[in-house]
């Protein structure tokens, strides 16, 4: 496994296709070949379920983050970019 898909495993973005703030985030991650899974809100009803079960809205996009038995739910496109940016190499 690369040190990249490494770093991506437990990276979960929460979107739908017509969000301006979650195309932002999706060309960010598409521009970097990050390999983030993704789960479209409005074509699937069980990941919406997810996101307000696990971050406590259906507000996107949402970077859910599993690591060393941590979720965190990180919302806002600026603060996914900044995390992506420090935290993905």
């Amino acid at each position: 496994m690369s040190d990249l898909a490494r770093s991506c495993r437990g990276l979960t973005l929460y979107h739908f296709e017509s969000c301006p703030f979650c195309l932002k985030v999706r060309r960010y991650i598409e521009q970097r070949q990050l390999p983030i899974a993704m789960r479209d809100i409005h074509k699937n009803p069980l990941h919406r379920e997810e996101l307000l079960a696990g971050g406590g809205r259906k507000q996107v996009p949402c970077l859910h983050i599993a690591s060393h038995g941590q979720d965190i739910w990180l919302y806002e496109s600026d603060d996914i970019i900044d995390w992506l940016h420090t935290n993905v190499q």
